[in-house]
């Protein structure tokens, strides 16, 4: 696989941030960071990053597919993923996320016509302290309400996205400006 240059850079830098014996921490943090360089990680993504962070090639697909945050395909213009574990819940998130199949006209694993939006639901997005939450591709959005959820979905649609609460600490991109 032809790995771009930019990727490889930033692949030192992230290495740059760990210790030499808590390479294997850098896995995560590179795996986001090659979904945002190539839109997805593929086969042969996985290979390199398993070769590049010094661990079997299970590992990688062990977390690649425990992190609903990260792609083996590419992603439809704005993937809306709700949390539904328990902490979610508990807070809410069942009657937001039937305010959102209304607002977009569809359901969990649905596309809209235009195909902006992908709803999905999934287990954890790793932010129960500020649930309800959900991720709008690496944009996270804290303790939803129907009118905030409203206005994100809005300014998506428009073109003019609402930048999340916070930075977006879960996905290794803390102070970086996200493009969408």
């Amino acid at each position: 696989m032809d790995i771009p240059d930019t990727l490889v850079r930033k692949s030192e830098e992230i290495f740059f941030s760990f210790p030499p014996e808590r390479r294997e921490s850098a896995l995560v943090p590179l795996m986001f960071e090659a979904q945002r360089e190539l839109g997805c990680i593929t086969p042969d993504t996985e290979h390199w990053i398993a070769e590049t962070v010094g661990v079997s090639l299970v590992k990688v697909r062990e977390v690649l597919t425990f992190y609903s945050m990260l792609r083996r395909e590419r992603a439809e213009k704005f993937l809306v993923q709700f949390c539904r574990n328990i902490s979610c819940c508990l807070a809410g998130a069942e009657d937001l996320q039937r305010h959102v199949e209304k607002k977009l006209g569809i359901r969990n694993g649905e596309t809209t016509a235009d195909g902006l939006f992908t709803l999905r639901y999934v287990e954890c997005l790793g932010g129960c302290s500020w649930a309800p939450m959900m991720l709008v591709n690496e944009m996270q959005y804290y303790q939803l309400t129907p009118e905030k959820l409203d206005r994100i979905i809005e300014g998506f649609r428009s073109g003019r996205p609402v930048p999340p609460d916070e930075p977006t600490p879960l996905l290794g991109n803390v102070g970086e400006k996200i493009a969408v």
